[in-house]
């Protein structure tokens, strides 16, 4: 058998390459659209034929190549009959069979993360009829299952997937390896490491979703804390059971004279330079999300349309380009191009633009203990929040600022802190684009304030969320 995981760690995703070296035949299990050229090159090194390209459920946190893969190869196009898709594929119902030579590959119908999900086992007759690992899509993880709530309602989500766990993939022999369709840095969970495999028995012994035995127990413990959804997700999941292969954005450069002229067009600028390089000079009005700050695509999805043009500032050429990538992934289609020249440019064609002043943790403190007007915003999660923040602190998270305007006092300098200093430049981002100006990003947020010395108040208080 040849078996193949390709990572992407940026939200997560793990897809997987499986057939027979005798036979040259192979498939691959949820390719994400990145991921393509790779997985074209791998086949022709391994000299395998693509004969299926198999997709456990319609994704909703990226956009799949199989339209480019089968395209590349005449591979056939398999997934869940129940999926609803509309391009030509291979239906497939729980128990069917994919053959590849000596090596089998099993759907197991296992709803819950979405009612079409199934898991692939896959088995080499050469060594047993037992399944030697199963391929569990968004079902299980390491340490982790998903999320109920993508779909259909988190309530019948979490029920049908407690009996898919339990009835299915718990049945399969103790020592069968899994590999997941996430690991960190997916919101279609909940899981905080970046393990690349585990078995059924670990599961079966460490992970906490799995100890719950009650059903009704599951269920509540599946709704409670989960991410948040970005708003994109219907239109990934759309884009994935089109019938058209999805298209890409464009990294061209841009003269600072078409970008003025997009911007007055209704364009939006996405600015993914560092944090400090956009707290130096940035476009008014423009969103800052690091492009290698953590979470990039999530953190897009969570801030910005996914049907309006992008123009894109970075630092260099080549930035342009991976953000392009980056951005297809999650449906973003829409990048008309970068400012050619950077922020430089703009500033030398006499175009307009704004700075985010800085607070060093010690400033900040200084201010707090003068009784000074200051407002203090903690835009981190809740679960952050609750671990630990500065004593009068409001929390909102980034991503709900827009619909919290009316809860900040315009005329009152407001400083925003997150866990390391990235997440409050994107929030002071947002608030300027809706006009804020007495803003401040706090250096080093919480894990500086921490490392000062400075009081740290713990628990759920003077919250919106």
């Amino acid at each position: 058998m040849f078996f193949q995981q390709i990572l992407r760690t940026d939200i997560g995703c793990a897809a997987y390459v499986v057939g027979s070296t005798d036979a040259g035949l192979a498939a691959v299990v949820d390719p994400r659209i990145d991921m393509v050229d790779e997985i074209l090159e791998l086949l022709e090194r391994e000299g395998l034929q693509l004969r299926y390209i198999v997709e456990t459920h319609n994704h909703a946190d990226h956009v799949s190549g199989h339209h480019q893969l089968a395209e590349a190869t005449g591979a056939t196009i398999a997934v869940s009959a129940l999926a609803g898709v509309a391009y030509p594929h291979l239906p497939l119902h729980d128990g069917d069979e994919l053959e590849l030579g000596e090596v089998v590959l099993r759907a197991i119908h296992t709803p819950g993360h979405r009612p079409e999900h199934i898991v692939i086992a896959v088995i080499d007759r050469t060594r047993g009829n037992d399944p030697w690992l199963v391929l569990t899509g968004d079902t299980l993880f390491v340490g982790d299952v998903a999320r109920p709530d993508l779909a259909i309602d988190g309530t019948e989500g979490a029920a049908a997937l407690f009996d898919s766990l339990h009835q299915r993939l718990l049945q399969l022999p103790t020592g069968t390896l899994v590999f997941p369709g996430h690991v960190a840095g997916s919101l279609c969970g909940r899981v905080n490491n970046r393990m690349p495999l585990t078995t059924i028995g670990f599961e079966k012994e460490h992970n906490p979703a799995l100890h719950i035995r009650d059903r009704a127990t599951f269920v509540r413990f599946m709704n409670e804390n989960l991410p948040e959804r970005p708003p994109n997700l219907a239109r990934i999941v759309d884009l994935n059971r089109g019938a058209e292969p999805p298209r890409l954005g464009r990294a061209v450069p841009l003269p600072p004279e078409r970008v003025r002229e997009l911007l007055d067009q209704g364009a939006a600028v996405l600015d993914v330079r560092s944090p400090a390089a956009f707290a130096a000079s940035h476009i008014p009005g423009a969103i800052s999300v690091a492009l290698d700050g953590g979470q990039f695509q999530n953190r897009v999805g969570l801030v910005l349309p996914p049907d309006r043009p992008l123009v894109l500032v970075v630092e260099r050429d080549e930035d342009a380009h991976r953000a392009v990538r980056m951005l297809a992934v999650i449906g973003y289609d829409q990048v008309v191009g970068y400012l050619a020249g950077g922020m430089s440019a703009w500033e030398r064609a006499g175009y307009p633009y704004r700075t985010l002043p800085m607070l060093t943790v010690h400033e900040l403190a200084r201010w707090l203990e003068e009784q000074s007007l200051v407002q203090v915003v903690d835009v981190r999660e809740r679960s952050e929040w609750v671990e630990g923040h500065i004593e009068g602190a409001r929390h909102i998270p980034f991503y709900r600022l827009p619909r919290e305007l009316g809860q900040l006092d315009r005329t009152r300098p407001l400083a925003l802190v997150c866990g390391a200093g990235t997440r409050s430049v994107l929030a002071a981002s947002l608030l300027q684009a809706h006009g804020f100006d007495h803003l401040y990003s706090v250096e080093g947020g919480m894990d500086a304030w921490r490392a000062a010395g400075y009081p740290v108040a713990r628990g759920a208080t003077v919250t919106i969320a």
